[in-house]
């Protein structure tokens, strides 16, 4: 019985101090009980305690507990074996090397283009290890990444600035980008048919432009995560879009090293050398290079 008194005891202090707790806060809380319904009541009591818990908390506690983990975990797995299974099924396109060669990208554009890959693999690879930290035991090598991944983020968004400037003239996307995705660029299919697509194909496009206004937003939510720059909310609304941004751009960053390295054979070279073979800019790349045959720049 002692034990019960005591435990009653204890709850009433809590609700008591409670009550008082409420009072000075807001007093205007407790003093309209009864003018208000019951459940009016509880919603507006209960929010001196949780604050803004109700709107955000909860489900970025969510998310972050039983999601975000879950979810790279299945990108890292997934697409590399989705990607693996069209190499060995479809395989890769094949072209003449031997024919005129186009340019294509400039040098400043090649030169911006290595620094963003750079920046970003590094970025990735720190995000991702900041994820899975409990794998390599967190401590010191995690704050070290963290510290590296916050300072090439500088670096990265600055280049993505200038890689826009460059490129999005090229990006712009037509009518024709819906055809493309369509038949999705002729890539399930064996036989290689002539694709109308512009300098960039609308896959590279969409990469485009979630890499460089993506890139941008990742920083700028990156910036307000590392140096606490917002309220509570702020902060948990900053690392979902964070996080549900990297998602996507882990996935599209699969796409493009496959169709770079490994989809196309050869295709690599046109960002190291700048050019591009006649045959595959003809059927990958049929916008552009109708229009710099008309243009005179193709002696086709």
């Amino acid at each position: 019985m002692k034990k019960i008194f005591t435990a009653l005891f204890i709850v009433l202090f809590l609700a008591g101090a409670m009550v008082i707790f409420a009072e000075t806060q807001q007093p205007a809380i407790t003093k309209s009980y009864g003018a208000v319904s019951s459940t009016a009541y509880f919603k507006e009591f209960n929010e001196v305690f949780t604050g803004d818990w109700q709107k955000y908390g909860q489900t970025f506690t969510v998310l972050q507990e039983k999601y975000f983990k879950n979810i790279y975990t299945v990108l890292i797995i997934a697409i590399p074996l989705i990607f693996l299974l069209h190499f060995l099924i479809i395989g890769a396109f094949k072209f003449a090397h031997s024919g005129e060669k186009i340019p294509w990208y400039s040098l400043l554009g090649r030169v911006i283009h290595w620094i963003a890959a750079v920046t970003f693999v590094i970025m990735l690879l720190s995000g991702l290890a900041m994820i899975y930290g409990n794998l390599f035991g967190g401590g010191a090598f995690i704050r070290f990444l963290r510290y590296t991944h916050g300072l090439v983020a500088i670096i990265f968004a600055v280049d993505a600035l200038i890689l826009f400037v460059l490129w999005v003239k090229d990006a712009i996307p037509k009518i024709y980008d819906i055809k493309w995705f369509l038949v999705m660029g002729g890539y399930l299919s064996k036989s290689k048919k002539i694709i109308k697509a512009d300098k960039f194909n609308a896959g590279q496009k969409v990469w485009f432009w979630l890499a460089t206004i993506g890139g941008i937003v990742m920083a700028v939510t990156g910036y307000i995560m590392y140096f606490f720059a917002g309220t509570t909310d702020t902060l948990r609304i900053s690392a979902m879009i964070h996080t549900f941004l990297g998602m996507a751009l882990l996935a599209m960053f699969f796409v493009h090293i496959y169709m770079g390295a490994f989809a196309i054979k050869g295709s690599l070279k046109s960002m190291i050398y700048g050019y591009k073979d006649a045959e595959e800019a003809k059927v990958l790349h049929n916008a552009h290079y109708e229009k710099l045959k008309n243009e005179g720049y193709i002696s086709e």
